[in-house]
């Protein structure tokens, strides 16, 4: 059985050389490396043999529509949400709609639901045509803008925050009207700072931003929200090897309330 293991390491690299070329050769897991200034630094060193960012074809068709056990919290509030009336969702990052199909399966959507994702050309592309095929064109919509996020109900961001060169303050500065709700899920965060780091998917690397997590929520208050809900999504790994604070990052979410 030996002989199926992947030979992740060689005597003649050193561990941190060893994971390199490990993340270089990824195929299948979700890896990080490095530590970088800024998120444009972070895009600068990304190795030029892989694809960069999710604005591909092999992007659009990486994920399918499942509920896995770190979205019930962020599901929890988009029922809720839905149930209060809130009908109008802009789901930011959301590929090709994955959340909007999976959620359909436990929650029930009134006609009157309009959920809009935001997300890059390619993927988008395949959004389009996908929800065209499933005949959900009239209730799921898309767009590349994130300024389209004036004056929707929720904004959601489930996974998304961390791959955007633009942070959520800075988004929400940018709208003529601000969401009534905010629901983040799984967004990487770091309990002492902001680390900028790169993200192999597999079929291309992305500059990836770890926010410090009382920054974070800081910042969603300055903007004028008030905090309803805050939580951990336990047992969904992050760990940015060889880099020192690189063991303590992991995934949060919050529900906040414009005031």
């Amino acid at each position: 059985m030996l002989s199926k293991l992947r030979p992740f390491s060689s005597p003649s690299l050193s561990p941190e050389d060893a994971y390199r070329q490990r993340f270089l050769d990824n195929t299948d897991e979700n890896l990080f490396m490095g530590s970088f200034e800024s998120f444009a630094d972070a895009e600068a060193n990304a190795p030029a043999s892989k694809a960069l960012g999710y604005d591909h074809a092999e992007a659009a068709g990486l994920y399918s529509p499942q509920i896995y056990f770190y979205d019930y919290p962020g599901l929890f509030w988009l029922g809720r949400s839905i149930d209060a009336g809130l009908t109008r969702v802009f789901d930011l990052g959301g590929h090709i709609g994955i959340k909007y199909y999976a959620f359909r399966r436990v929650l029930s959507y009134p006609d009157s639901l309009r959920w809009t994702v935001c997300d890059v050309p390619s993927v988008i592309e395949q959004g389009r045509a996908t929800a065209a095929q499933r005949e959900v064109s009239g209730q799921l919509a898309f767009t590349t803008d994130y300024r389209d996020a004036s004056g929707c109900d929720v904004l959601y961001a489930s996974g998304s925050l961390q791959y955007l060169p633009v942070r959520i303050d800075g988004i929400l500065s940018s709208l003529a009207a601000k969401p009534r709700r905010i629901v983040l899920n799984t967004t990487a965060v770091h309990p002492e700072r902001t680390l900028y780091t790169l993200n192999s998917i597999g079929v291309a690397v992305c500059p990836y931003r770890i926010e410090h997590h009382e920054g974070l929520l800081a910042t969603l208050a300055q903007a004028g929200y008030k905090r309803r809900d805050v939580w951990r999504n336990e047992g969904k790994p992050i760990e940015v090897p060889f880099v020192s604070g690189g063991d303590l990052p992991y995934y949060a979410g919050c529900c906040f309330d414009l005031a």
